[in-house]
């Protein structure tokens, strides 16, 4: 377990089996394609960013509990949508639902998982909770829609990427955070600024995220490098490179053709490593997460802040 979750080892644990409760009460099918999804694992933050800045309120971890479970229901459910796009056959080192099942069986397994996440929170006297959660499905959503008419479009811009991001990770790790500290009864002006937090801690994230696509070790890294590549996704990495790079215009033929072998992949991630796309990103990343921790300082100086602090840190530094 990462060091910064040692404070809240216990209650991450009692989400755990509340998510496990929760994923069993599924009919048939979908009920083994959730456990198998349950069973992959995960590093399980966004129900830690929940727990976090609850305790900037009245904490109990049964107050967190519902919300905590509908994050990481909603972030199963954009896994699953993502391997069916992405036609991923393995995730976390172990086969995706639709290699398993199929993608029929697969949107069933996604759109039930959204829809449980919503079921979850409808008890929260607060309707700010629940007008909030379904407000960032629907951003992942946009996000995704976005994605797939990006895909091997040879006019992708950062601006349209950091649209995407924005709405397909950061807006759900910006509700952890904020929801977090309102079902706890936390002061306005502390919601918000967790909820600043938690988006640029998410862009950073994602930022990241697009890196190891290209860098990182695949075992490690639980799925195969060069995904977004394979794909014709143009990532931050590479839209540096498309940019400016002496090699653009051979690195854009390998992203806009459709069909590509691993040699073609391989010579584009080397093209990004070469050029510059991957440090000009980290530092990108690196300046997200500056803001994420800014948010912070006006916030009470208790433990959890310094965790959340920790957070951002880990996040541009991490491997997988």
């Amino acid at each position: 377990m990462l060091n910064f979750f040692e404070e809240i080892r216990d209650d991450l644990t009692y989400i755990e089996l509340e998510l496990k409760k929760t994923v069993a009460e599924f009919s048939s099918v979908i009920n083994v394609a959730a456990e198998h999804l349950f069973n992959a694992g995960g590093k399980r933050l966004r129900p830690a960013f929940s727990l976090f800045s609850g305790r900037f309120g009245r904490y109990e971890v049964e107050k967190v509990a519902p919300l905590a479970v509908s994050l990481e229901l909603i972030h199963m459910a954009t896994l699953v949508h993502d391997d069916i796009v992405d036609g991923a056959s393995v995730r976390r080192g172990r086969s995706t639902v639709q290699a398993l099942w199929g993608n029929q069986t697969a949107i069933r397994t996604g759109d039930s998982l959204f829809a449980k996440a919503i079921e979850k929170v409808s008890g929260y006297d607060d309707p700010l909770v629940s007008r909030q959660l379904a407000k960032t499905c629907m951003n992942v959503c946009t996000g995704e829609f976005a994605q797939a008419k990006a895909c091997f479009n040879p006019r992708q811009t950062l601006r349209g990427y950091f649209g995407r991001i924005r709405s397909k990770t950061a807006v759900l790790i910006a509700a952890a955070c904020e929801l977090g500290a309102v079902v706890c009864g936390a002061p306005r002006l502390v919601s918000r600024s967790l909820g600043q937090y938690g988006l640029a801690v998410g862009m950073a994230f994602q930022v990241v995220d697009d890196v190891l696509d290209i860098i990182a070790d695949e075992r490690v890294l639980g799925k195969a490098t060069g995904g977004d590549i394979r794909e014709g996704i143009a990532t931050l990495p590479v839209l540096y490179v498309l940019d400016r790079g002496e090699k653009r215009r051979r690195l854009q033929e390998i992203i806009c053709a459709r069909e590509k072998d691993e040699g073609q992949i391989g010579e584009a991630i080397a093209i990004v490593k070469q050029e510059g796309g991957v440090s000009y990103s980290l530092e990108v990343a690196g300046r997200f997460a500056g803001r994420a921790r800014s948010a912070l300082r006006v916030l009470p100086d208790i433990p959890p802040r310094r965790h959340l602090d920790a957070i951002a840190e880990f996040v541009v530094a991490r491997k997988f």
